[in-house]
């Protein structure tokens, strides 16, 4: 925990379990985490990553155990205090009905609304305030129907940034997104989690299948294995080639070039046989180096 941290945003799973139907994804598991710090969550596919995240914002029930925030247990906040402490991006969001993405952005801002609801000012500044961090400003008129995939999915994390609770929880915040917005999204998450001079520290937790991207921008690393274990810890040493490799049933190797490292598949026996009868000028790169896992 940073000496700078409070205890504003800190969440807390104490002994949790977590069933989907006879399959233990995640067993007796106990850790907090702290204001400052930026967590990925990885892992196979059904390996529970979004049924954690649900269960952390308090919209699921654990089998066994409890979360709490700041303390106190997530079934035991009131709705509306809750939505000003913790702010969830769904996996998935879908719009029924033509608005502006503008207004779109707003209704992030009903937890902090008063007496009939209207949104004031200083709503609107927010609302301003967290497109331009996503480079949308220009998207504020546009109707929500009319953008992209990914033009939609960095609106609903605006959405996301725009309600301001000091914890985040995001289900594949990276969704749709090409590399350029993908490093800009993560660095506006990284701007948000912590202020330039350190006097607000903010929890993020993030899913995500890009491990190279979660090295670079995570601080910590939650890594499931679909089979009720989990490894917790600092990003490079639970994203290591071995526990990867475990993890998602593939083997990983870890190549570097200078201070720059990635994680990537091995090659197979038969498929590095195949590549040795390769001609030259095949395209693969002599000077990469790998090391051993």
């Amino acid at each position: 925990m940073s000496e700078h941290a409070t205890s504003t945003g800190m969440l807390s799973a104490q002994r949790i379990t977590l069933r989907a139907g006879a399959r233990t994804l995640l067993a007796d598991f106990t850790h907090t985490f702290y204001p400052g710090e930026i967590w990925c969550i990885a892992g196979p596919n059904g390996a529970g990553k979004t049924t954690l995240l649900a269960t952390l914002a308090g919209l699921r029930r654990p089998a066994a155990g409890q979360v709490e925030i700041d303390g106190v247990p997530v079934a035991d906040w009131p709705p509306v205090r809750l939505a000003q402490r913790r702010a969830l991006l769904p996996q998935t969001a879908h719009d029924a009905f033509s608005a502006s993405v503008l207004d779109v952005v707003l209704l992030n801002r009903f937890p902090h609304l008063s007496g009939w609801g209207w949104e004031r000012s200083e709503d609107r500044i927010a609302a301003h305030e967290a497109l331009a961090q996503l480079g949308l400003a220009e998207f504020a008129a546009r109707d929500v129907l009319s953008l992209s995939g990914g033009e939609r999915q960095r609106v609903a994390l605006a959405a996301t940034l725009c309600q301001q609770a000091p914890l985040m929880l995001l289900d594949e915040p990276l969704t749709h997104l090409d590399l350029h917005h993908q490093i800009g999204c993560l660095e506006a998450l990284a701007a948000w989690s912590c202020e330039a001079d350190r006097s607000l520290l903010r929890t993020l937790l993030f899913s995500c299948h890009d491990l190279n991207l979660a090295r670079r921008f995570a601080t910590h690393a939650l890594l499931l294995d679909g089979a009720g274990g989990a490894y917790a810890g600092p990003v490079r040493d639970v994203l290591t080639p071995a526990r990867a490799s475990r993890a998602f049933g593939y083997p990983l190797t870890l190549i570097r070039d200078g201070d720059d490292e990635a994680l990537v598949p091995a090659l197979r026996a038969n498929s590095r046989d195949a590549s040795r009868q390769s001609p030259p000028g095949d395209g693969t790169s002599p000077n990469s180096s790998n090391s051993s896992f």
